[in-house]
């Protein structure tokens, strides 16, 4: 355990390929699609071995904190941050980095989304206690990149490049979410990892970044930080918060940084070969239980009793009631008492653009 190890976890979105199970005020990190816990239940628990309870930060909306604040009831409650408005994952980690500069000095920060999966967390905590160890030993940034299996277009990419210290490798460069011909060409390189969103730097390389790359919001950022554990920071927040860039850390420090170089930048990729699956639609989970469970017709069913006839390879999610599946393939199924979904395992990454069509349609009951 590391007495200046702080995890920041971002448990702001709304989940929407999740509908119509995740919803706004539960999103997609509150529901427990892998076990018996939540998603962020199980973030926080693999977690709490490398840090302290009380050096836990998350950001999110005001939509979520009630049930996070439920959900994790020892967590320190003022640290359980809701932004007047989402500002994509800079602004939110910047704010952490400028107010724990002021606390702690030799503070390590974490970066963590809330939703994701990993199947070995003893290796995971390996692997971040030597990441901890590069954070702090300079203006070093840690990224922990997945061993790529398939020529995925929904990931960014990042390039590797020589081997660094202990285990890491030097990072060329960041890719976005290449299209698929690229996307094959990065899986034969063998040099290339998908960027789990997860990674590692001090407070004050990261503040120092922010002010070198993203001067206008690292000044908002500072402003709302010097009020930070007075009676002004609630108003202070709300008030400066939504003045900040609207920009991904990725693009706002990563890109420009790895833009200097290998040698120069200090950004170095770890390998992440723990298991890890951002579970980001129900084709996702489907193939992720499947891999545990390894049912012989493919199917997934979760009912009040369960019939199949020539069926394979289908996610049902229909509690309460008997399920009967016959003569279909691929399909994903999921119901609560007031939706339906009904798509293909192939189309489930659209189940998005339902939720887009109740936000126009002011169907808010829905969502």
């Amino acid at each position: 355990m590391s007495e200046d190890f702080y995890p920041v976890i971002l448990a702001g979105g709304r989940g929407t390929r999740f509908w119509p199970l995740s919803r706004k005020k539960r999103a997609k990190q509150l529901l427990a699609l892998d076990g018996k816990q939540t998603m962020i239940q199980q973030t926080v628990a693999r977690l709490l071995p490398a840090s302290r309870g009380k050096q836990f930060w998350i950001i999110t909306n005001d939509d979520l904190r009630p049930e996070i604040l439920r959900q994790l009831p020892k967590l320190a409650k003022d640290q359980v941050l809701a932004e007047p408005m989402g500002r994509n994952t800079a602004p939110a980690i910047g704010l952490a980095a400028f107010i724990l500069q002021r606390t702690n000095p030799d503070a390590v920060i974490g970066l963590f989304p809330s939703d994701h999966v990993i199947a070995n967390p003893d290796r995971f905590r390996e692997v971040l206690a030597d990441g901890i160890q590069i954070a702090a030993s300079g203006e070093n940034i840690v990224v922990l990149g997945v061993q790529p299996t398939r020529p995925e277009t929904g990931y960014g990419y990042i390039e590797a490049g020589s081997l660094g210290t202990a285990d890491a490798l030097r990072v060329r460069r960041f890719t976005e979410k290449p299209n698929a011909e690229t996307a094959a060409e990065f899986l034969k390189a063998g040099n290339y990892y998908w960027n789990s969103g997860m990674f590692l730097w001090s407070a004050r390389t990261l503040a120092n970044a922010l002010t070198e790359h993203l001067p206008k919001t690292a000044a908002v950022l500072e402003k709302i930080a010097a009020d930070y554990g007075t009676n002004k920071f609630a108003g202070t927040f709300r008030r400066l918060y939504p003045k900040c860039e609207n920009i991904s850390i990725d693009y706002a420090v990563l890109e420009p940084r790895s833009a200097k170089g290998e040698e120069e930048s200090n950004i170095f990729c770890l390998r992440a070969d723990f298991g890890w699956n951002d579970l980001g639609s129900w084709t996702a989970l489907h193939e992720h239980h499947a891999t545990r469970q390894s049912p012989a017709d493919g199917n997934l069913i979760s009912g009040q009793g369960i019939f199949t006839l020539n069926a394979s390879s289908n996610y049902v999610h229909a509690p309460g009631k008997f399920v009967a599946v016959v003569g279909v393939n691929d399909i994903v199924v999921v119901e609560t008492d007031d939706a339906l979904l009904v798509t293909t395992r192939e189309n489930a990454q659209d189940v998005g653009k339902v939720v887009k069509y109740l936000d126009e349609k002011k169907m808010g009951k829905l969502v």
